[in-house]
């Protein structure tokens, strides 16, 4: 049989206003394309403008406190004002709301009942997003967060040294902990990821063969996306998708071009974000011309790839394609399940397993598919938590900001510890690590007690024996 359409469920992009625009309505939300071309773009006067507009449509509405560290920020310096509104806020104040955003996109997609099509016209992420672009171009870059984002040079330049690296960064490590946290401000608390000498390109360079008996044997081909941080950090959740994917009869190459800039659009470098869509896009054109599905390992990369991209590019056919071709690793197994039914061999996870649905696999409006995926394993208890971890990239790792990605991960990690599960995985591995690392320091002392962290296709591959 053909293999089915592929057609993902997805907010619409627009350039307009549509109308009429209704409260309450049914009506899609739709984001505006990302003007990163024109210079009133990054005009800073005009920006605060906006903001002030925008922050002061939250401020009547405040529905959004409890989602993270900005709106509460927001909404104290409000309260705090001489005259109890925003007029009298201090523009200083908008960069400590900006700066605790993570550009999650809950606001925009869970909670606000202004997002166009209303004609209040709100979306706090893309708005913080063109403030940080704004401030990049006044001159005002973060040396430290500059280094961190890159993440092909920085795994290129460990691998070698692997073994030293992680050594040395171990939180285990305290004198050079310390040390790092005095000259770089990334805080010495912060687990960081690990670095691997075989990468997944390495372990993966020779495709595993497509199983024959595989319901969807001769139907379904796949670019894997390793992404930068399975391809440098978690090499195996790269090896746990191919064999899945082969099990079920798909043929499967590993893929990975460049990183898809999720930390360079969170530092506001909109036109290197730009560069990497088109390049990454025009590698996969010949792939998903030849018939192959596109397949992202991590919720960031995936939504870079669905929806930003196409609003920074979107007059490019490529982007497109690539959007539409693009699917998460638990969404695609699901689609395969759905289609062709999942190989035979799927056993019991012990103790069961807590899903942790991160904001950017949430964001990519597609439904909670890592815990659909897992409750395709027999007699298994999930459990979903839905609350942000808190993490956010570097974000959850420097000094300034790493005390507060503690603060509003602390609701999620006691929802998971109440699950009493003994796996917990996750659509963001940084999530997944953060919330163990939170379970261990504030929910249970004993590190021992808390739960084994996997991504979702390395418990469904410990499923099947894999």
């Amino acid at each position: 049989m053909p293999p089915p359409p592929l057609q993902p469920g997805r907010f619409e992009l627009s350039d307009s206003v549509k109308d009429p625009a209704r409260e309450g309505s049914l009506d899609a939300p739709f984001r505006h394309p990302i003007a990163w071309r024109d210079d009133a773009y990054y005009d800073l006067e005009k920006v605060e403008a906006e903001m002030q507009r925008q922050f002061d449509v939250c401020h009547t509405c405040r529905r959004c406190f409890n989602l993270c560290d900005s709106f509460p920020r927001l909404f104290d310096a409000i309260d705090e004002s001489p005259t109890g509104e925003l007029d009298s806020v201090p523009k200083a104040a908008y960069g400590k709301v900006a700066e605790a955003c993570t550009l999650c996109d809950m606001c925009f997609l869970t909670k606000c009942p202004y997002v166009p099509p209303h004609p209040f016209d709100i979306d706090i992420p893309h708005l913080i997003l063109r403030y940080r672009a704004a401030k990049r171009r006044a001159g005002e870059v973060e040396f430290v967060r500059e280094q961190l984002g890159k993440t092909d040079r920085n795994g290129k330049l460990a691998k070698p040294v692997a073994r030293l690296a992680n050594w040395a960064t171990a939180r285990e490590n305290t004198p050079l902990r310390k040390l790092l946290e005095a000259i770089a401000q990334i805080d010495a608390e912060a687990e960081l990821p690990k670095y691997h000498s075989k990468t997944a390109t390495d372990r993966l360079k020779a495709p595993i063969p497509p199983n024959p008996a595989g319901p969807a044997f001769g139907l379904r081909k796949v670019a894997l996306y390793a992404t930068c941080f399975v391809d440098y950090n978690e090499p195996d959740t790269a090896v746990a998708a191919a064999r899945v994917l082969a099990l079920q009869g798909v043929e499967v190459q590993l893929v990975y071009p460049e990183c898809c800039g999720m930390p360079q659009l969170e530092a506001g470098h909109l036109d290197d974000v730009a560069g990497r869509a088109e390049r990454v896009a025009a590698h996969f054109a010949s792939w998903i011309e030849n018939g192959y599905d596109v397949v992202a390992l991590t919720a960031s990369c995936g939504l870079m790839m669905k929806f930003e991209w196409p609003l920074l590019l979107p007059e490019s056919a490529a982007v497109k394609r690539l959007s539409g071709a693009t699917r998460d690793i638990s969404e695609y197994v699901v689609e395969l399940s759905r289609a062709y039914g999942l190989a035979e061999g799927l056993m019991p996870v012990e103790g069961g397993v807590t899903v942790h649905h991160a904001c950017h696999a949430r964001a990519q409006n597609m439904g909670a598919k890592s815990a659909e995926m897992l409750r395709l394993i027999p007699d298994t208890r999930v459990e979903l938590v839905e609350r942000c971890s808190g993490h956010g990239g570097t974000f959850g790792v420097m000094k300034a900001t790493h005390p507060v990605a503690r603060k509003v991960g602390r609701p999620a990690a006691r929802q998971v510890a109440a699950k009493g599960q003994e796996n917990l995985c996750s659509d963001c591995p940084l999530a997944c690590k953060h919330l163990g690392q939170l379970l261990s320091a504030e929910t249970s002392p004993d590190a021992a007690a808390s739960p084994r962290q996997a991504h979702p296709i390395e418990i469904l591959a410990r499923a099947y024996a894999l």
